[in-house]
């Protein structure tokens, strides 16, 4: 069981390292589906290895949540990790039940990088742009 738990945790610090070191600097919303997909199969391979199903399914939101926060700008990081979490964990508990702890992991991607970018993208749309709020406060002089 040790040996299992350990071999799982080291590649899933292993994915995570290596996707942190290839991420680019620059986030928009394919960064946070890239961070949410991996932080939420991050998160369910490790949960599934120390708690099982259920395990997995709050590994999977945290990993997602966490995923989503660290790709992603000032301006939607509150989007991608909401959006991040409810998919990872959502996607985890449908791949659970459809195909097992493999389906967990498939499903923990899918919902982890769908809600992280989708997330990011509504919490983007939803600050306006300085450069149009600046544009509707002009000043005219009426002589």
């Amino acid at each position: 069981m040790w040996n299992r738990m350990a071999s799982t945790m080291a590649a899933a610090a292993l994915t995570v390292a290596t996707a942190t070191a290839a991420l680019p600097a620059a986030a928009n919303g394919l960064n946070n589906a890239l961070g949410g997909a991996l932080g939420g199969v991050a998160g369910a391979a490790v949960g599934g290895a120390v708690g099982g199903s259920t395990g997995s399914v709050i590994g999977g939101a945290i990993g997602g949540g966490a995923g989503g926060a660290l790709t992603s700008h000032r301006r939607d990081r509150t989007g991608a990790i909401i959006g991040g979490a409810v998919g990872g964990g959502a996607g985890t508990a449908a791949g659970n039940a459809m195909g097992g702890p493999a389906g967990g992991l498939i499903g923990a991607a899918v919902g982890g990088g769908a809600g992280a970018a989708l997330g990011g993208n509504i919490s983007r749309n939803s600050h306006p742009e300085r450069a149009s709020y600046h544009r509707r406060a002009k000043h005219h002089r009426h002589y």
